[in-house]
C-alpha cells in the first residue's frame, strides 16, 4: 500500500465514531445520518481495491474512502423509499444498492488516473468472476496493441473519430507505458520489445513499420511484413507468458 496521511485517516475515524446516529429504523434517520451509518460500508468496500501505483495510480487509500463516500452521498440521494419498504430486508437492500453505486464510483475514479483502456465493465466483472481465465490477459494486450491502430469508420468510411468529440477526463499514459515496458522487458526478446515499443510510442513518438526496419537494419523489400510479423509475435508472447495477476488491477 502506497503511502497515505495518517493524522488525516484517525481524524476521519474519529468524526464517523462521534457523528454515529443512535441505533433507529432506518427510514427514521435523515439524509445526512444514513450518509454517516454507511461510511463504514465504504471503507470496507475501499480496502478491496489495491492502492498499487500500477493499480490506482496516485490514489491512495484515503482518496479511494472519500470516493466512496461520494459515490454513497449520490446514491443516498437516489433511494426511493416506497420500494424499499416493499423489501423483507430492508437493510440489506440498501447495502447492495449501495455497494453497487460506491464501487462504481470508486472504479471510474480509478480509470481516470490509469491508462488509455476502455473495456465495457459488465466485460470487466465478468472477467473477475473468473479470474483464472488466460482470455483476460489476452483482452488486456490486445485492447493496448492490437487493436489500437483501428479507428472506428461509419457506412460511408468516414472516420468516426472526425464526428464525436472526446470529452472524456484524461488518463495517465506515462504510468501505463511504465508498467507495459516492464513487462516487455520481462518477457520479450530485444528485437520484438523495441518494435512494441516504437510502433506504439510508448516513450517516444509512434514509427511507422518501415522506420522500424531501418532503426532494427530488417532487410528486404517486404521488411515492414517482417516487422508487422514481430509486433503479433510479440503480443502473443505476452498473453502466453504474462499471469493474470499482473493485468487484472489494469481493466
Amino acid at each position: 500500500m502506497k503511502k497515505y496521511n495518517v493524522q488525516n485517516y484517525v481524524r476521519y475515524k474519529e468524526d464517523v465514531k462521534k457523528s454515529m446516529p443512535v441505533q433507529a429504523s432506518y427510514d427514521s434517520y435523515s439524509r445526512e445520518e444514513l450518509v454517516v451509518k454507511f461510511l463504514p460500508l465504504v471503507e470496507n468496500l475501499a480496502r478491496k481495491f489495491s492502492t498499487t501505483q500500477q493499480a490506482s495510480g496516485v490514489l491512495s487509500i484515503n482518496d479511494l474512502i472519500q470516493i466512496g463516500a461520494e459515490g454513497l452521498i449520490k446514491a443516498v440521494d437516489k433511494l426511493t423509499w416506497e420500494k424499499l419498504n416493499e423489501s423483507e430486508d430492508i437493510e440489506k437492500t440498501l447495502k447492495s444498492f449501495f455497494s453497487k453505486r460506491v464501487k462504481g464510483a470508486i472504479r471510474r475514479r480509478i480509470d481516470m488516473h490509469r491508462g488509455d483502456i476502455r473495456i465495457p465493465e459488465h466485460k470487466i466483472n465478468e472477467i473477475r468472476n473468473n479470474p483464472k481465465d488466460k482470455k483476460m490477459v489476452e483482452m488486456f494486450f490486445n485492447s493496448v496493441f492490437l487493436s489500437i491502430d483501428a479507428q472506428p469508420t461509419n457506412d460511408e468510411g468516414e472516420q468516426m473519430i472526425h464526428q464525436i468529440a472526446d470529452r472524456s477526463e484524461p488518463y495517465n499514459i506515462a504510468l501505463l507505458n511504465s508498467y507495459l515496458k516492464s513487462l516487455l522487458l520481462k518477457h520479450l526478446s530485444n528485437k520484438e520489445y523495441e518494435v512494441l515499443r516504437l510502433s506504439y510510442g510508448l516513450d517516444c513518438d509512434k514509427h511507422s513499420a518501415k522506420q522500424i526496419a531501418a532503426k532494427l537494419n530488417i532487410d528486404g523489400v517486404s521488411n515492414y511484413v517482417r516487422v508487422s510479423e514481430l509486433k503479433k509475435q510479440a503480443v502473443q508472447k505476452l498473453i502466453d507468458n504474462v499471469d493474470h495477476s499482473q493485468v487484472i488491477d489494469y481493466l
